[in-house]
């Protein structure tokens, strides 16, 4: 077990021998939820909150973070944010990627409209993307996807939209 755990692509190995003498292995693979290609390094946030690394045959299709990302960054705030990507079907369907600027503001780049999203930090994004979705329902059906350049979500129960 502990050798197969150096592997760090699974997550659970349990050996064990029946009855009949058969050596029997269980391992759990990883899953990832997030890449990160940042100038700190480039690898994979699992479901558990721990890294994992790049596969040079095997490509993930998980949205990317990238910019200035610390690991604790990558293992704490941005995890939980890649969770509730996932867990949401309409924005795991939207997000592509999360850019993180040097003083810690997270933009978002969708994969419908060539719009950004500015969050800000990453506090309170629930509400942030919840108001985003309204938004999003009520008035992009009116003026359409392609008119403005940048949402900004960082402002407390505020949308900030600059037009192209």
């Amino acid at each position: 077990e502990a050798e197969l755990l150096k592997n760090q692509m699974i997550a659970r190995v349990e050996a064990y021998n029946t009855p009949s003498g058969t050596v029997k292995l269980e391992v759990t693979q990883k899953v990832p939820i997030l890449r990160i290609m940042s100038v700190r390094g480039n690898y994979y946030v699992d479901n558990e909150g721990s890294t994992m690394p790049v596969s040079p045959r095997y490509v993930a299709h998980v949205p990317i973070a990238t910019g200035y990302i610390e690991k604790e960054l990558a293992i704490t705030d941005l995890y939980k944010f890649a969770l509730f990507l996932q867990k949401d079907e309409f924005w795991n369907d939207q997000i592509d990627q999360i850019f993180v600027h040097p003083d810690g503001e997270t933009e978002l780049i969708p994969r419908v409209g060539s719009h950004r999203i500015v969050l800000g930090t990453l506090d309170d994004y629930e509400t942030k993307l919840q108001n985003l979705k309204l938004f999003y329902d009520q008035a992009i059906p009116i003026v359409g996807w392609e008119k403005y350049s940048v949402i900004s979500l960082k402002y407390k129960n505020q949308i900030v939209c600059t037009k192209k």
